[in-house]
């Protein structure tokens, strides 16, 4: 695969109960190296941040997409994961030859008109780089943006959850109920909304 351009594709964010998923998509440059990727689930808070700096700055070419939880409720997550991942493709400034996407389905990838060719890999964040890559991304922007989304709806603790099922969030979702950003289509979710107007 020497002289092509891989890209790398992962999202973060199918399972919170709350907030956008987020997917990215990475283009390495083989001639300028960055040690430690790995899956980003394996990475801490501050290693993520910093090898997503470090990434943003050596790769040849990187994109995010997202889709939110009114997209997530009305399509299902697994195909706004997958919307996702095509948007993130989408806005790479260069078009790659080859797209490895962690896990087992791929969206239907396209750009400058023609479908691109990709490769579903099980695990592919801990053994394709490009993908590890894309990984650390797009976690490190899901939690900048749950972060955001503290900063409006405080009572949630999103700074520290992120949007997933905490026993903390849970019982504050049973406290005060779904907000704005939370997925209704989730169980435990829409599960409160019918409780609230039994």
């Amino acid at each position: 695969m020497s002289g092509r351009l891989i890209a790398g594709v992962d999202e973060a964010g199918r399972g919170p109960l709350a907030g956008p998923v987020v997917a990215a998509a990475v283009i390495l440059d083989p001639h300028n190296s960055i040690d430690g990727l790995t899956d980003s689930k394996l990475l801490s808070a501050a290693a993520r941040t910093a090898l997503a700096r470090e990434i943003r700055s050596k790769a040849r070419a990187f994109g995010l997409g997202l889709a939110d939880p009114a997209e997530i409720d009305t399509v299902n997550i697994l195909q706004a994961s997958l919307r996702a991942m095509e948007r993130a493709v989408a806005r790479l400034s260069l078009v790659p030859t080859l797209v490895l996407v962690d896990g087992n389905r791929l969206p239907p990838f396209a750009l400058a008109g023609r479908s691109l060719e990709a490769l579903a890999i099980i695990d592919g964040d801990l053994t394709e780089p490009c993908i590890s890559a894309a990984s650390i991304l797009a976690k490190v922007c899901r939690d900048r943006l749950m972060r955001r989304w503290h900063r409006r709806f405080p009572d949630y603790g999103f700074d520290r959850n992120k949007g997933y099922a905490t026993p903390e969030h849970m019982a504050l979702l049973k406290r005060l109920g779904p907000c704005a950003i939370h997925r209704a289509s989730f169980a435990p979710v829409g599960d409160r909304q019918e409780q609230l107007f039994a």
